[in-house]
């Protein structure tokens, strides 16, 4: 394994069973995430985006093992996650935390924020009982919150301050990967951009790595190095954002790009209107997924699904599309 990369997905798929029939038998699956890979390398920024119901958090979910995945491997500095026990998966997770969407509700509405804080301390060990205290301060001070506020509760603070405190809260055990679950979705726009230059600053000071996960290509453009689009749990283009949002080839990912708002008045924007609903992710289309709602797709779509193939060789751009192989046909 590469040592410059620091988590490697393969083949991960996270099935949720259906229940049906009086001894409430598996009857089916919701197949969010649907054998998906990809890798993060060491200090990289990877966000995932897509449509609600696509699978992103899902996924941020099933590396984390907040749900143990239904199958694949994930690889955290060469060593399975999903092989090791619970009691060694518990040690692994100072290395691994995750800032949630709704910052009240992640955090205990019943202790202070110095309580908060020093209990994940404690459940890892990382810093001995008469440091933390002041670790604390040192936290909050990083986050921009004052050491006057490490006695007050969570409704105490307004949306902005609970997802700093979050934020406080995953660096305290000194971790390697943090994933961002939406992290500022449910905050003002003025507010959303002073937390992604702190999430950009702690990254640069303490070397983490970020998997962001967001619906929102303007944010996700802000802070990524890489993008991965996902559609109804298949991956269906990854490129470095540069290259994602010049030159998206993925038909999804040009809809996707033609809704985000521009505020140059002057520059005339097609909007590209997708037809139709998301299909069930418990019966998904047959061939590529995005067929039904695709103004491009042809008889091929229909059936086979299309694999993620490099755009150039050799290149950081990849897309699971059958107009990539048409493309190349005729440039032959």
């Amino acid at each position: 394994m590469n040592k410059e990369v620091l988590l490697e997905v393969d083949g991960l798929k996270q099935y949720f069973p259906i229940k049906g029939g009086i001894f409430g038998r598996t009857v089916n699956h919701v197949k969010a995430v649907d054998d998906i890979s990809f890798t993060i390398k060491e200090g990289e920024t990877v966000s995932i985006v897509g449509e609600s119901g696509c699978g992103k958090s899902t996924t941020g979910r099933a590396i984390l093992r907040l749900d143990n995945p239904y199958e694949g491997q994930v690889f955290f500095q060469g060593e399975d996650l999903l092989a090791l026990s619970n009691t060694q998966m518990r040690k692994k997770r100072k290395d691994l935390q995750i800032i949630f969407q709704d910052p009240y509700a992640s955090l205990n509405p019943r202790q202070t924020v110095s309580q908060i804080l020093e209990e994940s301390m404690q459940v890892q060990s990382v810093v001995p009982k008469k440091d933390r205290r002041n670790r604390v301060r040192e936290l909050l001070e990083t986050v921009g919150i004052g050491e006057h506020q490490l006695d007050r509760y969570p409704h105490e603070f307004s949306g902005g301050q609970r997802q700093r405190i979050g934020i406080a809260r995953a660096l305290s055990v000194n971790p390697k990967l943090i994933v961002c679950d939406e992290a500022v979705s449910a905050l003002d726009v003025s507010i959303q951009a002073q937390v992604l230059n702190l999430l950009k600053e702690l990254q640069r000071d303490y070397k983490l790595t970020y998997l962001f996960i967001s619906h929102d290509l303007g944010v996700v453009r802000h802070i990524s190095d890489r993008i991965i689009v996902m559609y109804l749990g298949k991956i269906v283009e990854v490129a470095d954002k540069k290259s994602l949002f010049q030159n998206p080839k993925h038909p999804y990912t040009q809809a996707l790009l033609s809704a985000i708002p521009s505020t140059n008045i002057e520059a005339k924007k097609e909007r590209i209107l997708l037809k139709g609903d998301v299909p069930s992710p418990i019966d998904p289309p047959k061939g590529c997924r995005f067929h039904t709602r695709c103004p491009y797709a042809f008889d091929k779509c229909k059936e086979v699904e299309p694999k993620l193939q490099p755009v150039k060789s050799g290149g950081q751009q990849e897309v699971a599309c059958h107009l990539l192989d048409e493309e190349k046909s005729n440039a032959s």
